[in-house]
């Protein structure tokens, strides 16, 4: 599979050099490959927010290196065609939304970008368009839910038509709809637009829709595999101070009354689908 980022011993301080250095990212290795859907999940404090801001060059490297297709975020000439490669969506989605309608706010971006006006106007009815967000177009944003301005926030983000999407946090405050909008929105432009989509979360009901997930602990990465693989090793994700799915725990408890229930569930879905086989 093509890498489309990459670190080498990436390390990061916060405060270096003064006594309260602390270390955010101790000589972490990984990647993120082009096409997939990858989640990152840890505790606060565990690194993965410092990890993502290093993948469009927010923060430079203290040790090591990273690369976005081959360029280096060290490298200042660098940047601009990192961060049109490298789209980011934030936790408070008011940080990201500047304009008074939603439409002019997705057309921000593409105008930064120096797009012709043409342009620009398809690009903002193509991600209206794939988010479902038509009825919101001549909106103000101070009207919208929580999930509604996440969206648009996303909208903005997708019509910069970045290769891959970084998705910090982005249900963290919002209710079971919003969240339940949002990651459906982010895996319809994985599986539909073939956007890279890598998805900070400590939510394990978003992390088992995902091709691949790390987990982040003490700044570096402890497990690194599909969902399935990662929630086998229950010592270590009870050591990390995670949960596992629902569907994993009521699996689980299903087996230990005797039911013939297979291993590694993960997804509601799957659970369902084993029931039914039973019931039959």
């Amino acid at each position: 599979m093509h890498k489309l980022i990459e670190t080498n011993g990436l390390t990061y301080y916060y405060r270096k050099g003064t006594k309260d250095e602390v270390k955010a990212l101790d000589s972490v290795n990984m990647a993120v490959y082009k096409g997939e859907m990858l989640s990152i999940t840890g505790q606060n404090g565990s690194g993965k927010s410092t990890l993502a801001r290093h993948f469009n060059a927010l923060l430079k490297p203290g040790q090591g290196s990273i690369l976005i297709k081959g360029l280096s975020t060290a490298n200042k000439d660098s940047i601009p065609e990192i961060r049109k490669i490298i789209g980011m969506v934030f936790q408070n989605p008011d940080n990201q939304l500047v304009s008074s309608i939603v439409e002019e706010d997705i057309a921000f971006g593409p105008e930064n970008l120096g797009l012709p006006q043409a342009e620009i106007i398809d690009r903002v009815d193509w991600a209206l368009e794939t988010l479902n967000l038509e009825d919101l177009r001549r909106e103000p944003p101070h009207n919208l839910s929580e999930g509604q301005k996440q969206q648009v926030a996303i909208a903005g983000v997708l019509a910069m038509k970045p290769e891959c999407i970084v998705l910090d946090e982005p249900t963290a405050h919002l209710d079971p709809r919003g969240r339940r909008e949002v990651l459906e929105s982010a895996i319809r432009l994985n599986r539909e637009e073939g956007i890279t989509i890598v998805l900070l979360t400590h939510f394990m009901s978003e992390v088992v829709h995902c091709d691949r997930m790390l987990v982040m602990e003490g700044g570096a990465v402890k497990m690194d595999g599909s969902p399935e693989k990662v929630f086998r090793q229950s010592a270590e994700i009870k050591s990390a101070g995670l949960d596992f799915p629902v569907a994993s725990q009521v699996a689980e408890g299903l087996r230990r009354e005797g039911f013939k229930i297979k291993p590694d569930i993960v997804r509601t879905e799957e659970l369902i689908d084993c029931l039914c086989q039973l019931k039959s």
